[in-house]
Formats: structure tokens, sequence, C-alpha cells
């Protein structure tokens, strides 16, 4: 059920965490979303590692809502890494940047990007992104199925981008 799904934010500026999360609930979209700020806590969440072991509290996400330009690993490499993975490569990703160069749009649906859209600049842009978000991604749209692969009795999953 889509309302108890949970959305990954990958997004490093507080300003923009904000603006996005007010105008999820101003567009009536209520699934739970998940905060991370760099590519790094990305990775690590998609791979249930870290803080983020515990499926209950960080269940994998039904979508992902990726920045490009993050501190550290990229948005470029977090999906680059993801569509690698058995089990989460499916997950649809949203590019949600404020780059509208076409290298970038390229690039990124090159790697697997699902969609790719420009940052709003004013809140009613961002809330009928919202919206159109929540039309598609998490109620018309049929997307596979996901899992993790259980941790390796030495903790380590593998498949780790080093960076």
């Amino acid at each position: 059920m889509a309302d108890v799904s949970v959305i990954l934010l990958v997004e490093d500026r507080a300003d923009d965490i904000l603006l996005i999360l007010r105008a999820f609930q101003k567009a009536g979209l209520t699934n739970p979303v998940q905060v991370v700020r760099n590519g790094e806590e990305a990775i690590a969440y998609l791979s249930g590692e870290g803080k983020f072991r515990n499926r209950a509290e960080y269940p994998l996400p039904i979508l992902v809502l990726l920045d490009l330009k993050l501190p550290g690993i990229d948005g470029f490499e977090v999906l680059t890494w993801t569509r690698q993975q058995e089990g989460i490569r499916g997950i649809p990703i949203v590019v949600l940047t404020s780059s509208n160069q076409l290298k970038d749009v390229n690039r990124a649906y090159s790697l697997g990007a699902s969609s790719f859209f420009v940052k709003e600049i004013d809140f009613q842009g961002t809330v009928d992104f919202s919206k159109l978000l929540q039309q598609y991604w998490l109620k018309t749209a049929r997307t596979p199925q996901t899992s993790r692969p259980e941790p390796k009795p030495d903790g380590n999953q593998g498949g780790h981008l080093s960076h």
C-alpha cells in the first residue's frame, strides 16, 4: 500500500529537504520519508548497513529521490552502484536536481535513472511536482519486487562502491 511505503530522499541541502517535505505535506503525500544527506549514507541505507541495519525502522524504499550534486559519492555514483545490486536494482530512482544540463540528463538516464526532474524554484511548483510524483510513481506505475540479501556472517554484504 503506497501510504506506508517509504520514500528515500537523498539530498544534502537542508533548505531543499524542508521545501520538499512541506510540499509533500501540502500535496497530501503521506508516505513516510527517510532522509540521507550524502551518497555514502544512501548506499548504507540501501545496503541495510550500520545504523540502517534494522529494516523494521529503515525499510527498503518504494522510490528514491536522488540529488546529483552530493558531497563525496555523488548521485551518479549512487545510481551506478544501485543498478548493480541484485534485489534492489529495480527500485525507481527519480533524479531531482538543480542541474538542467543536457549532459547530466543523458548521463543519469544512461546509468539507470527512472526519471529526471529539475528542482522547482517556488513552493507551488514543488507541490505540483509532489502531486505528479504521487500520482505516477506511487499510485499508477508498477515496480518490481525488491529485497536485500541477508548479511554474510562477517557482516559484510559485498558489492560496495569504494571511493
